[in-house]
């Protein structure tokens, strides 16, 4: 049994507590958030937990063996250093800090903590995004001619997540939120990511988060990647990430919808039924006993830091 603190329950925070709840061999001991009503609610939900406002705390309570860390992207440096210093072990939410330099002393005391460290870097885990990975392995498109990603959204922030940061500039918009997942997909399966070109949109408040981007970038072998995202226009929300070949088409829309082709076929949806899924707190379980387990960690969540900041680059 891993007795689990989570740090932040917001929108974010709540969703994988409800995966925590549901898993027989994770236990939440302990919750804090700065908004009393969130600490209230949940402690009812949870029954036999200790509630906290101060981060600190928490991390000092002797039941806590690991910490979610489910607060803004501001706050994630001073949440995972502290758990690191404390030498338990910390799953971080995306992107792992607020800038590239916080994400690099965070990578590097990771490594010194000797702990496990891990991101929720989530699509790793879904079947369609498995299936994906495994066609372009056994060459289904060919060689890679494009990769393309495509972010729409009528309305940013989502209404399920409307809040000042998802909205604000200094840590939010649909590039970091959204964004993030597909670059460490294409590091994951492509390969570094270089000769980042990026325009971005921006709404004459200072303060608020892009609304386009155009974005130009190569592969290690120079094939071409292509990034275009618009928010604020009539239409639907579309998130696709394509990858066109000599001999097909592949790709992954809206995080869980397959389709691919041949040349000189109509693209069809593909099944996934087959794969078999994986589980982030298995593998979290698997890692804290010392077994072998697919986890990305901090090394992960700082080179894709590097390419969101290339991105995003104000």
């Amino acid at each position: 049994m891993i007795h689990i603190g989570i740090v932040g329950l917001g929108a974010i925070g709540q969703r994988l507590l409800n995966r925590f709840k549901g898993h027989p061999e994770v236990q939440v001991v302990a919750i804090c958030d700065q908004i009393d009503s969130l600490v209230t609610e949940t402690a009812a939900e949870l029954g036999n937990v200790g509630t906290y406002k101060k981060h600190q705390e928490l991390i000092a309570d002797p039941r806590v063996e690991l910490v979610y860390v489910a607060v803004p992207p501001k706050f994630h440096h001073q949440v995972a250093m502290d758990v690191l210093q404390a030498k338990k072990h910390v799953l971080c939410e995306k992107p792992l800090a607020n800038s590239l330099e916080e994400a690099d002393e965070l990578r590097k005391a990771a490594k010194e903590a000797n702990v496990i460290h891990a991101m929720n870097f989530p699509l790793n885990y879904e079947e369609a995004a498995i299936k994906f990975a495994e066609l372009i392995d056994q060459n289904y498109i060919g060689k890679l001619r494009r990769l393309q990603l495509t972010m729409h959204f009528p309305e940013w922030p989502r209404p399920w997540q409307r809040n000042a940061w998802v909205a604000g500039r200094e840590q939010g918009g649909f590039v970091l939120e959204v964004g993030v997942h597909f670059i460490q997909q294409t590091l994951k399966i492509f390969g570094d990511i270089t000769n980042i070109t990026a325009k971005l949109e921006l709404p004459t408040d200072p303060n608020k988060c892009e609304t386009g981007i155009i974005a130009s970038a190569e592969l290690l072998d120079g094939t071409p990647v292509l990034i275009e995202g618009l928010s604020q226009f009539v239409g639907k929300e579309f998130i696709g990430f394509t990858a066109y070949g000599t001999e097909g088409i592949l790709s992954l829309d809206n995080w869980g919808e397959l389709r691919g082709g041949k040349n000189g076929e109509e693209l069809q949806v593909i099944s996934y039924e087959t794969v078999q899924s994986k589980n982030l707190i298995d593998e979290l379980i698997k890692a804290i006993s010392g077994q072998q387990a697919e986890i990305y960690d901090f090394e992960v969540g700082y080179k894709s830091q590097e390419i969101l900041e290339k991105l995003r680059k104000l």
